[in-house]
C-alpha cells in the first residue's frame, strides 16, 4: 500500500493570506446582502481591507526576508575609565562626582623656625655642670730702665694681672724716638718691628699672665744713650707706668 504524501507545512505568510482573503470574501458576502448600504459604507470597507492588505503584504515581505532586516544594537555599558567622557557624536550622560564634604586641612607639624625663641629655649636642656668662662681683668704694665752702657741701655717692662683669672692673649707696643735704634736680646715675649714701632706677644704657654700676678718683658735699646728712651709704651691700649720724662 503506497504511503500518503505528506501535505506541505503552511508557513505564517500563507495563513495570513488565506484570513484575509476569507474576511475580504466574508465582508462582501454581508453587504452584498444588504440592499441599504451606502457608498460611503462600501468606501470606508474597501479602505480598511486595503489597510489589511498592505499590513499584510508587509508582514508577509517581512517574515519572508528576515535577514535584510537592520537588527538594532545597543551600546555596551561605559567602562569605569569611560565615565563622564562621552564619544563624539554620541550624547550621553556625564557622571556627576558624588558631592562629599572637604576635608578639613591638616595642621602643618610644628618646625624649629615656627617654635617662639621663648619656647624654644625653655625646651632645651640646660648642661649641668658648666659655666662661662671668667673673663680676665684688664692688664697694666710699668716701664723701667735696668741698667746703661756707652751706646744702650737694658729696660724691664712688668706687666700686672690684678684679676684672679690668667691673661693668655696681651699685646706691648713699645715706639722708640726714632728707626735708627734697635732692640735685642729680648726674653718673656716675641717681638717684631715696624719701623720706630716695637711689637711683642706672649711666647706661647710662657708668656700667660698668672691671676694676681705678674710677668716681666726684658730687651736692650741699641744706637745711643742719649735720646734713646721710649716715647710710649702700652698694655693692650692702656699706657705704661715709669716712662721717663
Amino acid at each position: 500500500m503506497p504511503a500518503t504524501p505528506s501535505q506541505p507545512r503552511r508557513t505564517v505568510a500563507i495563513i495570513l493570506l488565506d484570513r484575509v482573503v476569507a474576511l475580504v470574501t466574508a465582508t462582501r458576502r454581508v453587504l452584498t446582502g444588504r440592499e441599504d448600504v451606502s457608498r460611503a459604507t462600501w468606501v470606508a470597507v474597501l479602505a480598511a481591507l486595503g489597510v489589511l492588505i498592505a499590513t499584510a503584504v508587509s508582514v508577509v515581505g517581512v517574515l519572508r526576508t528576515p535577514e535584510k532586516l537592520t537588527p538594532v544594537t545597543l551600546d555596551p555599558p561605559p567602562s569605569t575609565e569611560q565615565v563622564g567622557t562621552s564619544p563624539p557624536g554620541t550624547p550621553r550622560a556625564q557622571a556627576r562626582p558624588a558631592l562629599t564634604s572637604p576635608a578639613a586641612p591638616a595642621p602643618p607639624p610644628a618646625s624649629a623656625a615656627s617654635v617662639p625663641p621663648a619656647v624654644a629655649a625653655s625646651t632645651r636642656p640646660t648642661p649641668t655642670g658648666t659655666t662661662a668662662a671668667p673673663t680676665p681683668a684688664a692688664l697694666n704694665a710699668d716701664f723701667a730702665v735696668a741698667d746703661n752702657a756707652l751706646l744702650s741701655y737694658g729696660a724691664v717692662v712688668t706687666i700686672n694681672n690684678p684679676g684672679s683669672v690668667p691673661a693668655a692673649q696681651w699685646t706691648l707696643v713699645v715706639t722708640l724716638p726714632r728707626e735708627s735704634l734697635g732692640i735685642s736680646g729680648v726674653e718673656g715675649a716675641r717681638a717684631s718691628r715696624d719701623g720706630a714701632v716695637w711689637t711683642f706677644v706672649p711666647d706661647g704657654e710662657a708668656g700667660q699672665v698668672p691671676g694676681s700676678a705678674s710677668l716681666r718683658v726684658t730687651f736692650r735699646v741699641n744706637g745711643s744713650l742719649t735720646g734713646s728712651a721710649p716715647k710710649a709704651c702700652t698694655i693692650d691700649g692702656v699706657a705704661c707706668a715709669g716712662l721717663p720724662n
